[in-house]
């Protein structure tokens, strides 16, 4: 039977923990050597053990368990690291969620060092966007550490219940989370595993928040610029990290992408039957055009997250910043269309010109027309072209005095100064494709 995506994750993040030289050449030598591991990986096998050899005995028989100065309430999830579980610090006075290292990786040295570092990294950033750490124990014979609870749910518990969301909540949500990004890059980290789990939903406000910083690494850490394999979900992988080539915060970005794609669509943008087979359509294949899954997605949003989804880093944005930014204009221009312009960068590329301004020149030429054949049937003395008394001739036109022609520039510039207000209207006209027109 074929494992299921979260036990591929979990398999993945167990391995990754492991000496590379103990594996075994074969798939009867790896059974044989780590066989064990990949049966206890299993959270319908292993949690309700791993709840018992982690807690003490509870305070209050409602309660699960206790585990430092912490009262467990519930288990909260399961993961290939360890379990989450939500509790109470009675000394503050406040919910936390406590994530305990799984018992059977206790004594590895790498795993609780990989789990130190997660500590030490999403402690780092503090940002009301990133979800906060509060204590952190790794002495113990069961290393945890104490992050701040939110009530809610997981962006990809939304759409499981929900599927595709609005637009405003796509941009809302791809603003708070590119924030959240952008504090962690600011502290040198690149995440590594941005995906719809991953990206929280406070119950009662519109806050999102990024967590599970386990796969974080420092951008100038020496393990992210060699070859190998980089953890992470495969769906949301980076085409970088697919090649296990060298990532930066760039590869975010690539992720996030996809994760817009996916609350856009309400399915992740690169699908296949394996593991492998997503990998290989991240690096080679461009994900089937967005607007043809939900036709009500805007054109420029369609070309953010294209742009987001670039194979090169490089053609990318360049920054979690940069696209907070832009998402955050974007949902003001959606909530306020009339009055707020959608960002530049959502204009459509290749030598924009006002339309206000084309119709400013047209009418500038116009009047220069006018002016010009006024003088060339300048009329004389009776009024008229020529007088009765004098013969047809054919007279060249005088050249215009400066007076004339400062009086026209002045009526032009008064005439550009009236339109003026309208520009940013005759703009946002000319910005917006006819229905269905291909994204620039």
């Amino acid at each position: 039977m074929a494992a299921g995506a979260d036990q591929w994750n979990e398999a993945r993040d167990i391995l990754s923990t492991l000496p590379a030289e103990k594996m075994g050449d074969t798939e009867k030598e790896w059974s044989r050597s780590w066989g064990h591991y990949a049966t206890v990986a299993r959270p319908s096998t292993w949690s309700h053990s791993m709840i018992r050899q982690v807690l003490g005995p509870p305070s209050h028989p409602e309660l699960l368990g206790r585990i430092g100065r912490y009262d467990v309430e519930r288990l909260l999830g399961v993961g290939g690291m360890g379990v989450v579980f939500k509790g109470f610090d009675g000394e503050l006075n406040r919910p936390v969620a406590i994530k305990v290292l799984a018992p059977f990786l206790s004594g590895s040295g790498a795993a609780r060092k990989r789990f130190a570092r997660e500590a030490r990294a999403a402690a780092a950033v503090v940002h009301e966007h990133v979800v906060a750490i509060h204590n952190v124990e790794t002495d113990g014979e069961s290393p945890f550490l104490v992050m701040q609870f939110v009530a809610g749910e997981s962006l990809q518990q939304r759409l499981d219940r929900e599927g595709n969301l609005s637009l405003a909540e796509v941009l809302r949500i791809g603003a708070q989370a590119a924030s959240g990004l952008a504090a962690a890059h600011a502290q040198g980290l690149v995440h590594r595993d941005v995906k719809p789990s991953n990206i929280l939903l406070e119950q009662g406000v519109d806050r999102t928040l990024l967590s599970d910083f386990g796969l974080a690494r420092a951008s100038d850490d020496a393990s992210l610029t060699h070859t190998g394999f980089h953890p992470g979900t495969p769906q949301y992988m980076s085409p970088e990290q697919a090649r296990g080539d060298a990532v930066d915060t760039r590869s975010d970005l690539f992720s996030l992408g996809s994760v817009l794609y996916t609350a856009c669509a309400g399915r992740p943008p690169f699908r296949a039957e394996t593991s492998y087979g997503i990998l290989r359509r991240i690096t080679d294949s461009e994900p089937r055009p967005l607007r043809e899954i939900n036709p009500d997605v805007p054109v420029w949003l369609e070309g953010i997250i294209a742009r987001l989804h670039a194979k090169a880093p490089g053609d990318r944005f360049q920054s979690a910043d940069e696209v907070a930014q832009v998402l955050r204009g974007c949902l003001a221009h959606v909530q306020q269309p009339n009055q707020v312009e959608l960002p530049e960068v959502c204009q459509p590329r290749g030598g924009r010109v006002s339309t206000l301004r084309i119709v400013t020149l047209t009418a500038s030429t116009l009047l220069l027309l006018i002016v010009f054949l006024g003088m060339l049937v300048y009329p004389g003395p009776d009024g008229v072209g020529t007088t009765d008394n004098n013969p047809r001739q054919n007279v060249s036109p005088s050249a215009p005095t400066p007076l004339d022609w400062d009086a026209t520039a002045l009526d032009l510039q008064e005439f550009e100064q009236e339109f003026e207000p309208f520009e940013s209207q005759f703009d946002v006209l000319w910005a917006s494709p006819p229905e269905g027109s291909p994204s620039p």
